[in-house]
């Protein structure tokens, strides 16, 4: 059976598991079942269409899988997937961060 790797912040849905067992001969079916067996992950990992969120990646033995087929990439029995959450944020003023930072240091 396929595991799935969980990121630490999703591991508060998976009653702290960071790697989950997980049956299905895709991608997409592996999530599924991964979603079924911890029913909150739904909606973090599934848009209200029922779609990947397009922050949420998922790789399958190091590679992307929307470089792939997708949802309909196959899977084999020791196969191991990741998911990913984008990371964004960040200050893109530095001339502002600066004089704050002056600002508090006077």
């Amino acid at each position: 059976m396929a595991t799935i790797r969980i990121p630490t912040p999703l591991r508060t849905y998976t009653s702290g598991e960071a790697e989950i067992t997980v049956s299905g001969d895709t991608v997409g079916a592996a999530l599924q079942d991964l979603t079924r067996q911890h029913g909150q992950l739904h909606q973090h990992l599934y848009s209200e269409k029922g779609e990947l969120r397009a922050f949420v990646n998922v790789f399958l033995d190091g590679d992307d899988v929307r470089h792939l087929n997708g949802d309909d990439t196959p899977l084999q029995s020791d196969s191991r997937l990741r998911i990913v959450p984008s990371v964004a944020g960040g200050f893109s003023d530095r001339g502002s961060a600066r004089r704050t930072l002056e600002r508090r240091m006077c």
